[in-house]
């Protein structure tokens, strides 16, 4: 053991960090707090994956933070934390940046590059930054394991994911379906709903609307209630529908009605042709469409003396009907570029639906089935039919391709894409198709109105482009057959915040849809079911070696020529076994398999999305069920006891996790769950490379050191709120917290050193020690409980700041500051001053070892340096690191709550003191004569006789006079605080405040006593609290007086002679002292004070000589005339005096 607390020349925090995990590497620290823990109960910890293939930023610091804190806690209170590494390999983010980089698109893919190229080239770029994100885990000491990290691309967590798509096969929770899907043209696939409902992916845009006019066929009859308009001669009948997306008119091929909706017949004239008309609308919405530049004709005859020449356009309402009297209207076809290809008789009529509404638009719903699930739904419910047109290959299709253009059949807008937003940059043309439809609309009087429409539209995650909803050939996942029994689930899981629990994430599960699993791409799991061509016989493989016996039969068959996994070994897990195995897409698709009938069986061509390989995560890094098969049965590695991620994963891996336990285990994946928030600039704004405003965890790190940045995020606050990163931040806490608490053990250390204590000695008995080391030990214990209590409860913000709270405001500011004399004061021939030193020494010492072990999960570089100097040299604990000790337990015997009271009472008192003082600006050092306190009840007299003595020292009063409850020499007046009692009892207020208004000074005594009022107000039940209350105390002349809830003090700042005088000579101690330290003396050096000043100063020095003497330790004070090396310095007024000091 070492003979001397190390000391250093200042605090290096970036220094600290990489002695530490120099150390931690070559002593393997991490894997010895896994070893050391073994056989203890495990506490289970799932990573969610990130993606290799971009860079990490702080916001990741900010995850793995929250991670690494609640995983270093558990195995200080002796857990034993397995945590495996993992990589996200596959899905959009590697395939768009890898089509970047070669300058293709998805259609490229097969004809310019082979499937087998562009894959070998996702492999090499997903893992292109890994060392960079293993950098970012080492530099800020997130423990975890990456030297075996999962990695979804491979062949074992490949099998194990088909695996868990055959247990959802088995139980027809999978299925196929032609539907109307979330489709990402720029991406090339389909989207899930969970996909779309991300954060960010529903933006506000401005787009063009049009109230398009569809005409009533020729011959069609209105209903009766129209009878009185039929043949009037006010020109075509139209029904109005409006649409936010005009390029999906030409795919019309219904409009739908409420039927229990009132719809009217309007009479006027079109604003753009001026030609006359009538048209249909929802009753409710035509002071909505009639505005701006139309006025209610008040008669027919009025209407018909309108001219072009006006610029208002008159309208009449001439009939009102319900909306099944509408059902069966035919109308003609808006724009008739293409025919639905089948039962295009069935087309363009009016059919019923429920969903329609009269909150907007006309009440008349434009229907395109072919590019919405409630348009598709209530057409097929009517036998509408969608309109698809015959492709080259006579397989039907939407006018609109793949990749988001007009189809040939479109005339003038053939191969036009139907969003802007489509084109490469720079190419967009100035007018998008749904402006050109609309003047072509306007041109030929089928528009009614055209604007620009601010509303909500959907948006691709990784693409940022809009989303189309588009007709898809998909597997899905039944997950609504489960979504009861998933919000079951969820009621049992912590979430922190529990709003997201119930909120976010239990709403998403009421309205939950099914989960859209095929993604039309190529690097990712393909989704392992065969199909003959007539959809008649399929085969789900569930394993390697199911996929391997049915290729030996389809090579009976005489399907295949040879089996191309040969050389796979059934039942050998190694790795170099499970090389020779690739699973993804350009290996599967070469493969065809024998139905039982004998017919040739294709994989299904999509993959699977990218989600469900994350989801997978808590069975596959494992290789369930082909090896580690207890860890899950068993429940010794499932399911996780915490996980943690962003809240953009509330709808990605949290649900995904959720629904593949739910539906395959009936358990949940994770027990209890930390949704971070966003990490944003100190504005406000979200952090982004275009906006110049993004930080660099490495330069941040490299400058502050990891501690005082992961300890500046997660106090700051609550990981589920948004964080405002603020560099300045970091440095207040490098400065506040971690240089309070460096030079709390610089000072330890330093008298620590001198006197040679190595904790050697047995603990000092408890009622052995003065009093200010029973309430700082008394304080730790109860630090040590609230910490506990919220590591536990997932709390890291609180228990960040219960621990600089305790370090800054307790210990050094208290503690220290208040005894700093025990520990340099000789007590070496004193045995009862060696009893106090040596009580200090083991008390501060016990304080700064605890802090350490307890901050040691959020800051773990600097704390296990703190640890180990204090543990270098007691050998108090037979371990390495902090991260290998216990977590300390409270000891009730040692909590005083009576002393914590008295002592919070005198740190109140003394602070409100001072702060009267800094107001007046009358420095602490000259003393004052007297404070008044009024008593509130005997309990708080007792207590402030108890700090009395310790008050009046810490503010330099001479006198401290308890007053009376009733006293009249404080007054005291109350108002109602609006801003607290307003949102509890808003409609009380006015009998609040009259209430309040008219309390006495009893009253009020009243109120502080009991810290708030009850009663009866307006024959309500009102509950106020202290903070619902304004108290202050009137100031008496040559008197300050301050509050703080029920404390008052009242300071007298009259100076007499003597007290001047006093003060004078502490001035001088002041100046001395620091002369000492400037002189180069050892802090037990006796000196000979000379002073060269005027006869005021000397008085009052030779008044407080002895004072003077014993607080730097000098033998005499001598005054004499001093040359020009003697320090000048103002005492009362500017240079009045000259010190010089002299080694005895």
């Amino acid at each position: 053991m070492s003979q001397k607390y190390p000391t250093y020349k200042g605090l290096n925090l970036p220094n600290v960090a990489s002695r530490v995990l120099a150390q931690w590497e070559s002593e393997k620290i991490f894997e010895k707090s896994i070893d050391t823990r073994e056989g203890n109960t495990p506490f289970i910890f799932f990573e969610g994956p990130p993606s290799a293939n971009g860079l990490p930023g702080i916001h990741h610091a900010m995850g793995r933070s929250i991670k690494d804190i609640f995983c270093r806690y558990k195995t200080l209170k002796g857990f034993q934390v397995k945590r495996k590494a993992g990589w996200d390999t596959h899905g959009l983010p590697v395939e768009l940046g890898v089509e970047k980089e070669l300058g293709i698109t998805k259609e490229d893919i097969g004809t310019k590059i082979s499937v087998d190229e562009y894959n070998k080239a996702c492999r090499e770029a997903v893992m292109r930054y890994t060392d960079i994100w293993n950098n970012l885990t080492r530099q800020m000491g997130y423990w975890v394991d990456m030297e075996n990290p999962y990695i979804t691309y491979d062949s074992k967590y490949m099998e194990s994911v088909w695996w868990l798509l055959g247990q959802l096969y088995e139980k027809e929770l999978i299925y196929k379906g032609y539907t109307i899907q979330p489709y990402s043209p720029k991406a090339g696939t389909g989207l899930s709903t969970h996909e779309l409902n991300m954060p960010g992916c529903y933006r506000d845009v401005t787009d063009t609307t049009v109230v398009a006019q569809f005409k009533l066929r020729d011959g069609e009859t209105l209903p009766s209630p129209f009878d009185a308009a039929q043949g009037s001669g006010n020109g075509e009948t139209f029904f109005l529908a409006w649409t936010t997306t005009p390029w999906t008119l030409p795919s019309n091929t219904a409009l739908t009605v409420g039927p229990k909706i009132k719809y009217v017949l309007v009479q006027t004239y079109n604003q753009y042709t001026k030609e006359a008309m009538q048209v249909i609308l929802a009753k409710n919405l035509v002071g909505y469409q009639f505005s701006k530049n139309y006025f209610a004709a008040e008669s027919a005859e009025e209407l018909a003396a309108f001219t072009s020449e006006d610029k208002k356009i008159p309208y009449y309402v001439a009939g009102e009907c319900l909306g099944k009297d509408l059902v069966g209207l035919k109308y003609e076809q808006l724009l008739p570029f293409a025919l639905p290809y089948e039962n295009a008789e069935e087309a363009f009529r009016v059919i019923p639906g429920d969903f329609v509404t009269t909150e907007d638009g006309t009440g008349i719903v434009h229907t395109a089935p072919t590019f919405g699930a409630d348009d598709a739904k209530v057409a097929a419910d009517a036998g509408v039919p969608g309109l698809l047109v015959l492709n080259e290959n006579d397989d039907p299709v939407p006018l609109v391709d793949l990749q988001g253009r007009f189809r040939p059949e479109m005339g003038e807008f053939a191969g036009k894409y139907v969003k802007n937003e489509y084109y490469a940059d720079g190419e967009a043309p100035e007018k998008s198709v749904d402006v050109e439809l609309a003047i072509k609309l306007k041109t030929e009087n089928r528009a009614f109105k055209v604007e620009k429409y601010v509303h909500s539209y959907p948006h691709c995650w990784r693409t940022d482009k809009p989303v189309l909803y588009y007709p898809l050939d998909s597997w899905f996942v039944k997950a609504t057959e489960k979504k009861e029994r998933m919000s079951e689930l969820n009621n049992t899981i912590n979430w922190k915040p529990a709003s997201t629990g119930t909120g976010r994430f239990g709403k998403w599960l009421e309205n939950l849809n099914d989960w859209n699993l095929s993604r039309s791409r190529y690097w990712g799991i393909p989704i392992p079911i065969w199909s003959t061509e007539d959809d008649e016989e399929r085969v789900c493989i569930s394993s390697v070696e199911q996929l391997k016996a049915e290729i030996d039969k389809s090579v009976a068959a005489g399907m295949m020529d040879s089996n191309p996994l040969a050389d796979f070994e059934v039942g050998n897990m190694s790795k170099e076994n499970y090389e020779k195995v690739d699973l993804h897409k350009h290996y599967m698709d070469a493969i065809t398999l024998v139905s039982p009938s004998g017919k040739p069986m294709q994989r299904e061509a999509d993959l699977i999305d990218v989600w469900f390989d994350s989801g997978s995560m808590p069975y596959a890094q494992w290789h369930y069920p082909f090896e580690n098969k207890e860890l899950i049965d068993n429940r010794t590695g499932y399911p996780a006891d915490f996980i943690a991620e962003g809240v953009d994963q509330t709808r990605g891996w949290f649900y995904t996790l959720h629904a593949i336990a739910t539906m395959v285990f009936d358990s949940v994946a994770y027990k209890a769950v930390v949704s971070n928030g966003l990490v944003l600039d100190k504005d406000g704004f979200k952090m982004s490379k275009s906006r110049g405003n993004a930080v660099d965890p490495f330069e941040t790190m490299d400058k502050f050191g990891p501690d005082a940045t992961r300890w500046y995020m997660i106090t700051n606050a609550q990981p589920w709120d948004n964080l405002k990163f603020d560099v300045d931040g970091i440095t207040e806490v490098q400065r506040k917290f971690f240089g309070t608490l460096y030079n709390t053990y610089s000072f330890f250390a330093l008298y620590a050193n001198i006197d040679g204590f190595d904790y050697s000695e047995a603990d000092l008995a408890l009622e052995e020690r003065p009093e200010i080391d029973r309430w700082v030990l008394s304080k730790l214990n109860t630090l040590i409980k609230e910490v506990d209590a919220a590591y536990d409860s997932y709390e890291p913000t609180k228990a960040g700041r219960l621990i600089q709270d305790f370090v800054g405001d307790q210990l050094s500011n208290w503690y220290v500051r208040l005894g700093r004399r025990r520990f340099w004061k000789q007590s070496a021939d004193d045995a009862a001053g060696a009893k106090d030193k040596l009580s200090a020494y083991q008390t501060l010492y016990t304080c700064l070892e605890t802090v350490a072990i307890l901050g040691s999960p959020i800051a773990p570089f600097y704390m296990d340096q703190l640890f180990q100097d204090l543990n270098a040299v007691s050998g108090k604990h037979d371990c390495e690191s902090v991260h290998l000790a216990d977590f300390p337990k409270a000891d009730e015997a040692v909590i005083n709550a009576e002393l914590e009271t008295q002592m919070d009472l005198a740190q109140r008192t003394s602070s409100l003191v001072l702060g009267l003082r800094k107001k007046e600006r009358l420095r602490v050092r000259q003393p004052l004569q007297k404070i008044m306190v009024p008593a509130l009840n005997e309990s708080f007299a007792a207590n402030i006789r108890h700090v009395q003595d310790l008050i009046l020292s810490e503010v330099n009063v001479k006198e401290l006079e308890l007053l009376a409850e009733d006293n009249d020499v404080l007054v005291k007046s109350i108002k109602p605080n609006f801003k607290t009692i307003g949102p509890k009892y808003g409609k009380y207020m006015k009998a609040i405040a009259a209430m309040v208004n008219q309390m006495s000074g009893d009253d009020i005594a009243q109120i502080e006593a009991n810290n708030g009022w009850k009663g009866e107000v307006n024959g309500e039940e009102i509950t106020l609290e202290l903070g619902d209350f304004d108290i202050a105390a009137q100031d008496i002349p040559g008197w300050l007086v301050s509050s703080d809830g029920s404390l008052t003090v009242a300071l007298d700042v009259t100076l007499s002679d003597e007290l001047k005088s006093e003060g004078i000579a502490r001035e001088l101690v002041n100046r001395v002292q620091n002369l000492r330290k400037d002189s180069g003396l050892e802090v037990t050096d006796r000196i000979l004070l000379k002073v060269d000043t005027n006869e005021l100063i000397q008085n009052a020095i030779t008044s407080n000589k002895e004072y003077v003497c014993s607080e730097v330790l000098a033998n005499d004070v001598v005054f004499e005339s001093l040359g020009d090396d003697a320090l000048v310095t103002d005492l009362v007024d500017a240079d009045d005096a000259k010190i010089g000091l002299v080694k005895s």
